[in-house]
């Protein structure tokens, strides 16, 4: 099976050769759409972008995700406009509300009405990024001809949005260019995917689904644990995965992996996610059995598979032996 489009989200589990090294490999498939950078309390987005733009000549580069109380909608279009300079126009702008604990104990901001704050932020953004003088005069951000001094190179710098709840998701339909989903159940995201679509209906929309993958021939069992340790961690520290997981079939998993979790860490954790919740979330195993996942994934209607590297062994070997088999 050869997936005709997919993504590939490089995280803090790669040193910053590594990520640049993956991403020329990447950037030589002909199958490869985007790359992606996740942005918590590690490396920052836009400059490790910056610096994959560099090295890569095709692929679309996306933020997924930066969250939307650190940066000012005015840094966020400098940010983006600026690695359209340096990437030829492949930037995409992925955003998220993020979570209090991150955007109070950490950015010392306040956390509040996140989905008004993302209605007003798109807003923004979006006059910004094209380059017209902007007076906005919202709840939230109030600019006055705030105007970009380097002229966008194109209209449209495509945003996409992250998220969870009914809510973010409907909103992410009519504001976004795109969704950013994550740790869905199957058939939880296979009904998403519909309602998507009918809410997009003649519209240009893309429903991207990022999956926790880990990948061995040699050793299988050794990339299912990978992967039951970061869905484990995600899940014990994710309020809103936690809370979405256990509300769609999984209460006993999350009540135990986050009890083990706070007890003995993710290593622990992991051997409370069961084999369901590995087949019904994420992509781990043998080549074969990570092909015969991410069918079934795409057979959801998602229009964009991203897939998430947790590396086993050596990452440059690990991931040319995920970009084979894919």
């Amino acid at each position: 099976m050869i997936v005709q489009k997919l993504g590939y989200s490089l995280g803090p589990l790669l040193s910053m050769r590594e990520i640049l090294l993956c991403a020329k490999m990447a950037d030589q498939q002909e199958n490869v759409d985007s790359l992606w950078v996740p942005e918590s309390w590690g490396r920052e987005s836009f400059a490790t972008l910056g610096a994959i733009s560099q090295v890569t000549r095709k692929v679309s580069l996306g933020t997924s995700i930066i969250n939307i109380y650190s940066r000012t909608p005015a840094i966020v279009a400098m940010a983006g406009t600026t690695l359209d300079m340096l990437s030829d126009n492949r930037t995409i702008i992925g955003l998220g509300a993020s979570t209090a604990a991150i955007v109070e104990n950490w950015h010392g901001l306040k956390f509040n009405r996140p989905a008004s704050r993302m209605k007003e932020y798109i807003e923004c953004l979006r006059l910004m990024t094209r380059g017209e003088k902007v007076k906005y005069n919202g709840e939230f951000f109030q600019i006055n001809n705030f105007k970009i001094l380097h002229q966008p190179q194109r209209a449209n710098i495509p945003i996409f949005m992250a998220a969870v709840n009914k809510k973010m998701v409907s909103m992410a339909s009519k504001l976004a260019d795109g969704i950013l989903l994550y740790l869905r159940p199957l058939e939880e995201l296979k009904r998403t995917a519909t309602e998507l679509k009918q809410a997009t209906k003649g519209k240009s929309f893309e429903i991207a689904c990022s999956f926790i993958c880990a990948l061995s021939n040699k050793e299988p069992e050794k990339a299912r644990a990978r992967a039951a340790t970061t869905l484990a961690f995600y899940i014990a520290v994710g309020e809103y995965y936690s809370k979405f997981l256990a509300d769609n079939g999984f209460k006993i998993e999350v009540e135990e992996i986050t009890a083990e979790y706070r007890k003995a860490g993710a290593d622990n954790a992991a051997n409370y996610v069961s084999d369901r919740m590995l087949s019904s979330l994420v992509i781990c195993g043998s080549s074969e059995e990570c092909r015969e996942s991410l069918s079934k994934f795409l057979a959801t209607g998602i229009t964009l598979p991203i897939i998430q590297f947790n590396p086993i062994g050596d990452s440059e070997s690990s991931f040319k032996e995920m970009l084979s088999a894919f």
